[in-house]
Order: C-alpha cells, then sequence, then structure tokens
C-alpha cells in the first residue's frame, strides 16, 4: 500500500485557497484534528486525555455520528475544542455527484455547524471545491500518520509523527475505537511538547 503522508501538490494547486498548513512565522505550533467521531468509545477517553495535557484540538464530525450521539458534540465544545463539518455520510468526493455531495454537506452543516470544513479521505473535485470554498473555510493538512491502518502499528504511527512534524503541521488523528490514536495520544502530546511543539487551534 502507497501510503502519502503529506498532501500531493495536484491537490495543493487545485485547491489552493484551502488550509494545508499553519504560517506561524517559525513558531514550533501545530494543531491536531481529529476526524469522522464523535464515537461513545473514543471520544470520550479523547477528551480525557486533551484534558490532562491541556491541549485544545480540532473535531471534524460526522453529520451522521452528531445525530445519534449530540451529546458528546456538546461535550466537545464545553471542553473548548473546535468542531468542523465532515460530511453527514463519509462521502468520497470523486465518487460521488455534485449535487449529491454538496446536498450531503449541507445536512451535516444543520447538525454540526460552523464553517470549517474537511472532506471525508481528503477527496473532492473541483466542481465540488468552487461551490464549498465561498462557503466554508476547506481545512487539509499537513500531516496524515495513518493512524486508522491496522497493518501499522501503534508504535509505528508514532515514529511517522514524530519524524515527519514540522512548524505549522496539521496533524489528522481518528475518533474513532478502531483508530490507533488513544494508544499514542497522550505520549504524542508529552513528547511533542518536549521538543518544543505547543498546540493551537485552526485560526
Amino acid at each position: 500500500m502507497i501510503r502519502f503522508h503529506r498532501p500531493l501538490f495536484l491537490q495543493r494547486v487545485l485547491y489552493r485557497e484551502a488550509l494545508f498548513r499553519l504560517k506561524t512565522g517559525g513558531r514550533k505550533e501545530v494543531s491536531l484534528t481529529f476526524d469522522d467521531g464523535p464515537h461513545p468509545d473514543s471520544t470520550p477517553a479523547i477528551l480525557e486525555i486533551l484534558g490532562k495535557e491541556d491541549v485544545r484540538a480540532t473535531f471534524f464530525c460526522n453529520g451522521d455520528n452528531c445525530s445519534r450521539y449530540a451529546y458528546l458534540l456538546d461535550s466537545l465544545r464545553q471542553a473548548g475544542h473546535q468542531t468542523g463539518n465532515h460530511g453527514y455520510s463519509h462521502l468520497k468526493g470523486l465518487k460521488t455527484g455534485t449535487e449529491e455531495y454538496i446536498n450531503d454537506v449541507q445536512i451535516a452543516a444543520g447538525v454540526v455547524g460552523g464553517d470549517l470544513f474537511r472532506p471525508p479521505y481528503g477527496s473532492l473535485s473541483f466542481a465540488q471545491y468552487r461551490l464549498l470554498k465561498d462557503k466554508y473555510r476547506i481545512i487539509m493538512w499537513d500531516l496524515m500518520p495513518y493512524d486508522f491502518d491496522s497493518s501499522l502499528t501503534a508504535v509505528a504511527v508514532k515514529k511517522i509523527i514524530m519524524k515527519k512534524t514540522r512548524p505549522g503541521s496539521i496533524i489528522v488523528l481518528h475518533d474513532s475505537p478502531v483508530s490507533h490514536s488513544l494508544t499514542i495520544l497522550q505520549e504524542t502530546i508529552s513528547d511533542l511538547k518536549a521538543k518544543g511543539y505547543s498546540f493551537v487551534l485552526i485560526p
């Protein structure tokens, strides 16, 4: 399996107004983001770790999960975290018609709210992008460590993060019980802090 830890150059060209990396002026700041939640088997534990480490993160929430677990969406906000739209049905943009895709995002917006949007899989046609970019801030990422990949160990995922994090990195993890994120989260945050990094929200 080919793994691309950074976005492809073509994505940066096509989605030129999307945010891939923070501008930090050289400061060692990174943004921690979580996709696909909320979920009762992962979100409370993630919140506990973030609380202990005094870190705020951005959660790109699945609209269907928010409908099922509205109390968890409230918990994220009450703890001071950002929430963003990750679609309602986790559709892959390049395999979905434009009208269906936009409708799915709008349905999710009615549940999640806000103006931040991250396309599931990072998959977005140019037509979909053009229609969404004027209404939402499209947030991509700088580092994908594949914490959802069962063929990788948690140790391997953490090693990717520690090796490839750089000032301004927007790091993607997953709010899911099948992700390695819970296993590595607290130690990864501690180790990045030890390297001089601080954690900031999407500006």
